[in-house]
C-alpha cells in the first residue's frame, strides 16, 4: 500500500518526553484485530489519551491544543517491545510523518520505513535542545530534509545529520512500500527474466 511521498517536512512538533515507550502503549493489543491501516489513529496512545470512560485526559500531550504537528519528538528507546506493525499504522493514521528520538528499537524503526513514517535518530544532546525549544515556544518549527539527511531547528539553525538506508530513502521519497517498488520496476524484472 502506497503512502505519502516524503521529501522535505517542515512542521511544528509534538513533544512526548517519556522514555522506553513500547508498542503496546502506542497501540494497545485489543485494537489489533483490524487488517487495514485506516482508523488506528483514533486509538493511538489510547490508554494515555483517555480514561476508562473514554474521556480525554487533559494532561496528555495529544489532548493539549498547545501542541500540534506532523513530527513526534519522543524520548529515548521509542517503539520497544513487540514488533507490531500496527503501532506505526496508528502514528501514520493520526498524522505523524516523522518520529524523532535518540534511540529506536530496530524492528520499530524498520516498520516505520516500510509504512511511510521517517524515524530520525539524533544525539541525546540535540534531543534536549529540541525539547527545550518546543517547551519554550510550541510554535517552534523543525525541518527534516531527507535528501540532505538533516534535521534542523529553524529558530536557531542548529542541525544534525541522520542515517537512512539508501533503498528505504528512495522508497520514502517516492511513497513506495516494498511491493510498490517491485511493481514500479516490473518491466525491468520481466526483461531480466527473459534474459534481455
Amino acid at each position: 500500500m502506497a503512502y505519502d511521498k516524503f521529501n522535505t517536512l517542515r512542521s511544528t512538533v509534538v513533544p512526548l518526553s517519556a522514555e522506553n515507550v513500547d508498542t503496546d502503549q502506542i497501540i494497545p493489543a485489543r485494537f489489533l484485530k483490524a487488517t487495514e491501516r485506516v482508523g488506528f489513529g483514533d486509538n493511538l496512545f489510547r490508554d494515555w489519551r483517555y480514561d476508562v470512560e473514554g474521556n480525554p485526559k487533559q494532561d496528555f500531550v495529544l489532548n493539549d491544543p498547545t501542541y500540534s504537528g506532523k513530527i513526534l519528538l519522543a524520548g529515548k528507546n521509542f517503539g520497544s517491545g513487540s514488533s507490531r506493525e500496527h503501532a506505526v499504522w496508528a502514528l501514520y493514521d493520526y498524522g505523524f510523518r516523522c518520529v524523532v528520538s535518540s534511540f529506536f528499537a530496530d524492528i520499530f524503526k524498520n516498520n516505520c520505513l516500510n509504512i511511510g513514517v521517517l524515524p530520525v535518530t539524533i544525539s541525546p544532546e540535540f534531543a534536549d535542545v529540541l525539547f527545550n525549544a518546543v517547551s519554550a515556544d510550541p510554535e517552534t518549527e523543525v525541518e527534516v530534509d531527507i535528501d540532505r539527511q538533516t534535521i534542523t531547528l529553524l529558530s536557531t539553525g542548529q542541525s544534525e545529520s541522520f542515517d537512512i538506508n539508501s533503498y528505504k530513502k528512495e522508497n520514502m521519497k517516492n511513497g513506495f512500500d516494498d511491493i510498490d517498488y517491485l511493481l514500479n520496476i516490473k518491466d525491468e524484472i520481466a526483461e531480466f527474466v527473459a534474459g534481455k
